[in-house]
């Protein structure tokens, strides 16, 4: 059975190529826009049925930023799954704030397709 992962990011860009490289790799995507939605998406897996088995988010997005999501995600249900940081942002202080919140790891966009697979295949067997 495929893996799923669910993919959380504002840019439709960034969103569709990581959607191209991990379906290329085997995965199954779920996408969201922002954290809402992000949880929104968590919730309707659950109702059908669909184990997430590692969420990818961005920081900075409208709605619902991705510390925030991460938060939420680690009070529920998926509070196991782990979490990739993909982001422009690469400061220390808010890789910090993101293992605070519950992130797994951390990828600084741009990013190189091998290596994003290399990443998840680590957190997801």
């Amino acid at each position: 059975m495929n893996k799923t992962i669910l993919i959380v990011d504002d840019s439709a860009t960034l969103r569709a190529s990581v959607n191209f490289v991990l379906t290329d790799a085997g995965f199954e995507i779920m996408q969201a826009k922002n954290g809402t939605e992000g949880l929104e998406r968590l919730e309707e897996s659950k109702r059908l049925g669909i184990k997430i088995d590692m969420i990818i988010s961005d920081i900075n997005m409208p709605v619902m930023d991705g510390i925030t999501f991460i938060k939420e995600v680690k009070k529920g249900d998926f509070r196991f799954v782990p979490i990739l940081i993909l982001t422009t942002e690469s400061e220390n202080a808010k890789k910090m704030e993101g293992k605070a919140a519950g992130a797994s790891g951390w990828l600084v966009k741009p990013f190189k397709p091998e290596q994003l697979v290399w990443v998840v295949k680590k957190f997801v067997r």
